[in-house]
């Protein structure tokens, strides 16, 4: 949930000045960074939790290496507002005018492309909640063996 807050206060980043948006973007970045932080461990522990013996290491694998298929995405997210912006708002190349290249709508790419990152985050956190515990969960922490028992079978 931390991931989602963040996200979407990362397109919001308020302030009148270039000092207060760079001061709350950098604040909300910063806890956003401890969400994915956890994230990312939690993902590799419920992956070998739900794991057998066999199949372990290579499902731990597969979490990390979704962190390089979610930035394909993300590229392309990023080309398409940024394309959709340029459609829609005149300006003139940066080598001719450095001034006026940037228009005040701009902003509106970065805040609108940050705040897209909520809705993976959102995503994931909902199938986390709908997710079952795992067997190893059920046997040892919540102590009952008669539910884990058919879970487990298919672990071990």
């Amino acid at each position: 949930m931390l991931m989602v807050i963040c996200s979407i206060a990362i397109g919001l980043s308020f302030g009148h000045t270039a000092k207060g948006v760079m001061a709350t973007l950098c604040l909300f970045r910063f806890c956003l960074g401890f969400g994915i932080g956890g994230d990312y461990l939690l993902s590799a522990t419920i992956m070998s939790e739900y794991a057998n013996k066999k199949t372990r290491g290579a499902f731990i694998a597969v979490v990390f290496t979704m962190q390089g298929f979610g930035i394909l995405p993300g590229g392309i997210v990023c080309i398409i507002i940024s394309a959709a912006f340029k459609e829609r708002f005149d300006y003139p190349a940066d080598r001719d005018d450095r001034a006026g290249s940037t228009v005040p709508e701009a902003d509106y790419i970065w805040c609108t492309t940050l705040m897209l990152g909520a809705l993976p985050a959102a995503l994931t956190y909902y199938w986390r909640m709908k997710m079952p515990e795992t067997a190893r969960y059920t046997a040892l922490v919540a102590k009952n063996a008669k539910r884990a028992a058919p879970e487990c079978r298919g672990i071990i």
